[in-house]
This record gives structure tokens, C-alpha cells and sequence, in this order.
């Protein structure tokens, strides 16, 4: 006779979760899941819903099969929570727990697994609320402290399915990802895409802008295109290596308060000259005016975190050392090399700053000629010259050998 294991709740040793399993009302379910979402236009704005005519058909009749009493496959929903709340699991009974994250961490919940599932049951819930809202179905909670464990739960979930880039599976833990960032980094502000918000000042980033950051640095590539389909399962790998050994809370926040000193360091070259430049014609040979506008670029963000991620763990496949301490310690180093130029860079007047940046260097060697394919030349552009300041300890006369690399 079977073993038959009765456990709604496991832990996963390995990138400590913990999953439960339950079930609850579908009404009471989307109630839970449309609450975290609401910033951003509802569940299907996360991962659109299949447009092609058989994804359509299949739903239409996953509705129908919903309506007449149809059983679906569990749900999975990610929650990252504090290590309090995971130690208090053990504790209390399931009931109290699914409470106790409908009222503490809404905002930080995710559809892992389970997007086109809940389309259809918000279309089945309108056609017939009584009726289809009352009936169960089964939810899988996966609750992390950490997003990189959330992540990684995720990757691994997905591999084998239809394919998904990175970005749209980082998206989906959209929320609690950008949350961590603020924890960690001193943003002077995070944009809000759905208000249409654009950068005005140094250290303001749009949250998409931030994903594609945290790609590159697990990639340690600058070439990422994140409206792409993921087709390399290598990067998948490399992505799921980089969060099961916790290199982005480690490392990643470091390197993105890093690119915002220096944005804001290189910004102090901006105030004085907003007249000169409108009354400046907007030529290809001067197109970069402002010390904003280096970290305006995107290519130029990605290139920073790129080199910078290189040079304190390594290339992919040639990591230097797996010495976590020693790791650390070439991280405070180049921290420590970084303050020493800031500290320079803000004693200077706006002159001076001016001839520091070389912005008429940096034009001519971004537009003086006409390229092919100029989103991936900016992108390894910044990678070379960024990797030039983190070589040279950020010792250098000005940014020059930088845009000459």
C-alpha cells in the first residue's frame, strides 16, 4: 500500500521557502491577487493574455469548463514576507496564515504560475458571480524573505514550458523586487510608468529600466534584449546560478547605489547650463550636453553594471574567486576607489567637471559617424568604458581614456 504523506505545508531547504497548499473561494482568491496589482491595471496587465486564435479558443473553453464545475490546476502564488512571519508558519494552522497574507502582504504578492488560469476565472466570475465566485480552487503559496529565492523558485518552475524571456518572468515579481531595491539603494526617486513619469534629474529610474539592470548584472552581458524571447537556456542557468548564491543581495544593491552616486556626481554639471543649452541647435556632434545624460542612456546604465559586476565577480564560467569574504572585500575596495572621485568631483566648479567628463569626446565617439545596429555599439561602447574606470581604480584625469577605450 502507498505512503500517503498529508502535508499542506513543506519547507524548501534550498533556497529556503516555504510552500503551502490550499484551497480557497475563487472569489476570495482573485480579491487577494487583484490587490497587489492594482498600481498597474489589474492581473492581465502582468503577462497579457494569449491573443493568437487557438490561445482564445482554449480559453473560451477553459471559461466554459469553469462555469460547469470544471477542477483546475493549483495556482502558484508568491509571497516574500519577513523571517518572523516564516519562523510563525509552523505555528499556525493554514486558515491563519492565508489571514494573515491577505491583510499583511497584498502588495507584495505574485502570480508564479497561474496568469491565463486567472483570466479565465475573472471571465467566468463575471459571466455568473454567485455561482462560479463560491467555488474552490487550489492555491499554492510559495513565501520567501528574500526575492532572489522567489526568483529562483520561479525559474526553476518554468523551465520547460513555453518559454519566457527574463524579463517578463521577472516581471511578474515585479512588486516585491523593486521594493527590496528601495531598502537598499538611495534612489532620489523611482519613476511610475503608469503616470508616464520621465526622468528630470539624476538619480531617478523607471522600475522596467531597474529589471533590465538586474538581468545584466546576473547575465554579466550588456546584449540583452528584453522584449525577446528567452531561447538561450545557458542564460536561464546563469540567471538561476546568480540567485541561488545570493549574489544580488550581496552585490547588486552595492552596484546600483554605486551608478546612482556617480549619476549624481556627474549631474552637478547640469544646472549651470540649461540656458546655454537651449539656445544650443541640437547637432549630432554635440548631442551629449548634460552630465544627466550619460546615465539618461540605458546603454550607459547597463554598461556600468555590467563592468562593474565583472570585475568584482568575474566573467560567467571564470569566476575569480568563490571566497565569499574575498569577493566582499574587492567590493569595498572599488566602493572605497568610487567615494575617493566623487569626493574629488564635487570639489569641483562647473568647469572643471566639464573638462572631467570629455561630453565632446563622448559625442563624437557615440555620433561622429553613422552606425548599424547602434543600440548593441552604445551598450558594449559603455561596457569598455566603464571597465577602463573600474580597471584603473577609478583613478583617472578625466573620463577620456574612458571614451577612447
Amino acid at each position: 500500500m502507498p505512503t500517503i504523506v498529508e502535508h499542506t505545508l513543506l519547507h524548501d531547504q534550498r533556497v529556503n521557502c516555504t510552500s503551502i497548499m490550499t484551497a480557497m473561494p475563487v472569489a476570495e482568491y482573485l480579491d487577494l491577487v487583484g490587490a497587489a496589482y492594482e498600481k498597474r491595471g489589474g492581473i492581465a496587465h502582468q503577462r497579457d493574455a494569449l491573443k493568437t486564435t487557438t490561445a482564445r479558443r482554449i480559453r473560451t473553453r477553459m471559461v466554459e469548463d469553469i462555469v460547469r464545475g470544471a477542477i483546475l490546476p493549483p495556482v502558484v502564488v508568491g509571497v516574500v514576507s519577513d523571517g518572523d512571519f516564516i519562523a510563525s508558519l509552523n505555528k499556525r494552522s493554514t486558515s491563519d496564515t492565508v489571514q494573515a497574507i491577505s491583510e499583511q502582504y497584498t502588495e507584495a504578492l505574485s502570480i508564479i504560475d497561474g496568469m491565463q488560469r486567472t483570466t479565465a476565472l475573472l471571465e467566468a466570475v463575471a459571466s455568473n458571480k454567485e455561482v462560479v465566485g463560491a467555488r474552490p480552487i487550489r492555491v499554492e503559496f510559495w513565501i520567501a524573505d528574500t526575492t532572489e529565492s522567489l526568483i529562483y523558485r520561479m525559474l526553476v518552475l518554468n523551465t520547460g514550458q513555453v518559454p519566457w524571456n527574463l524579463s517578463r518572468q521577472l516581471q511578474v515579481v515585479y512588486a516585491p523586487l523593486i521594493e527590496g531595491m528601495k531598502k537598499h539603494v538611495k534612489f532620489e526617486r523611482i519613476l511610475d510608468s503608469n503616470t508616464g513619469d520621465r526622468r528630470s534629474k539624476a538619480g531617478e529610474y523607471a522600475p522596467d529600466n531597474l529589471v533590465e539592470l538586474f538581468i545584466a548584472f546576473g547575465l554579466r552581458k550588456t546584449d540583452v534584449d528584453a522584449q525577446e524571447k528567452l531561447a538561450d537556456e545557458f542564460s536561464r542557468l546563469d540567471m538561476t546560478e546568480a540567485l541561488s548564491s545570493h549574489q544580488y543581495r550581496d552585490f547588486f544593491y552595492p552596484v546600483v547605489q554605486m551608478m546612482v552616486d556617480l549619476d549624481i556626481a556627474f549631474s552637478r554639471f547640469d544646472a549651470e547650463i540649461e540656458a546655454a543649452i537651449a539656445a544650443q541647435p541640437d547637432d549630432n556632434v554635440q548631442k551629449v550636453k548634460k552630465g544627466r545624460s550619460i546615465f539618461d542612456s540605458k546603454p550607459a546604465r547597463v554598461g556600468f553594471v555590467v563592468a562593474a559586476a565583472t570585475a568584482i565577480l568575474g566573467r560567467i564560467g571564470m569566476e575569480k574567486d568563490e571566497d565569499h569574504d574575498a569577493t566582499l572585500a574587492k567590493l569595498k575596495e572599488i566602493q572605497s576607489s568610487l567615494d575617493i572621485l566623487i569626493s574629488q568631483l564635487n570639489k569641483l566648479d562647473s568647469d572643471a567637471l566639464g573638462r572631467f567628463l570629455k561630453l565632446d569626446v563622448l559625442s563624437e565617439r557615440l555620433y561622429g559617424q553613422k552606425r548599424s545596429a547602434v543600440g548593441r555599439y552604445e551598450r558594449a561602447f559603455f561596457d569598455a568604458a566603464f571597465k577602463v574606470l573600474f580597471d584603473e581604480g577609478f583613478n583617472v584625469p578625466s573620463m577620456e581614456p574612458c571614451w577612447r577605450a
